[in-house]
């Protein structure tokens, strides 16, 4: 049986997700649990890496077990052996040709600051930060110059192991709520740290550091050098991935309602 889970975690305490020897990231953590769940060695597969730090409000993993036990089960047996910060949301069982990373056609991401002059403390680790007012205007119409397929090189760590820096963002939403900021994106894939260096060319943008246009100056130049550094990674949450509608999957969880 091939089985998909959708999976949330709060990414603070985990080098990431994919699975290193010191055994602390999300994957290591889920398949340890599965495999205790299971009685035996479990292996997954995700939609979309995430790096140290962040979030994961819908995680979509796929594995494959002659097990067979019902969907509630795994859910409640699965997050009986996980850690308080992980926890699956969801199971389905699905066809056999459906993988979590290649039938995924988009992926979406959501960012979360905090706009105040003094630092956060109870959202430590779960909001990135701006001391300084952030201009909506400005920063909708700098948003405006990443829509569409362009070389993001100007956007992509060097450690990047993507094939092509050509990428297509189809939506960039930004909304305020009191002091915090939620910026939601949505394309077809991303490249390493593609966000986190987005949201610090917009924040610079938003502080009045640079006009909406120099966004795309930065994009021609196809330089790291001519963007702003990386963002931190505290306010960073992988949203999910989107699927046909022939796969029948949840589109959220309860906690891509929980943020700002």
């Amino acid at each position: 049986m091939r089985l998909a889970l959708g999976v949330s975690y709060n990414g603070q305490p985990y080098l990431g997700w994919q699975s290193q020897p010191s055994g602390q990231t999300i994957q290591d953590q889920l398949e340890k649990a599965l495999s205790q769940f299971c009685d035996q060695r479990v292996l997954t597969h995700c939609a979309g890496r995430t790096d140290t730090g962040v979030h994961g409000l819908m995680q979509v993993v796929h594995l494959d077990t002659p097990l067979a036990r019902d969907m509630h089960s795994w859910v409640r047996g699965t997050n009986r052996y996980l850690p308080p910060d992980i926890a699956v949301q969801w199971a389905q069982e699905m066809p056999s040709d459906f993988h979590a990373r290649g039938s995924a056609v988009a992926r979406r991401y959501v960012y979360v600051l905090l706009e105040s002059p003094v630092r956060p403390a109870l959202e430590s680790g779960r909001v990135g930060w701006s001391f300084r007012p952030l201009d909506e205007v400005a920063m909708r119409e700098a948003a405006q110059h990443l829509l569409g397929e362009h070389d993001f090189s100007s956007f992509r760590a060097s450690a990047c192991q993507a094939l092509s820096p050509v990428k297509t963002l189809h939506r960039i939403d930004i909304h305020r709520r009191g002091p915090y900021w939620r910026f939601e994106f949505e394309g077809n894939a991303f490249l390493h740290h593609m966000i986190r260096n987005i949201m610090g060319c917009l924040v610079y943008v938003g502080q009045g550091m640079h006009p909406p246009s120099w966004l795309h100056e930065v994009i021609d130049a196809r330089s790291r050098d001519a963007a702003a550094p990386t963002f931190s990674p505290d306010g960073l949450y992988f949203a999910g991935p989107v699927y046909g509608p022939e796969w029948g999957l949840p589109t959220t969880t309860p906690a891509f309602d929980w943020l700002p």
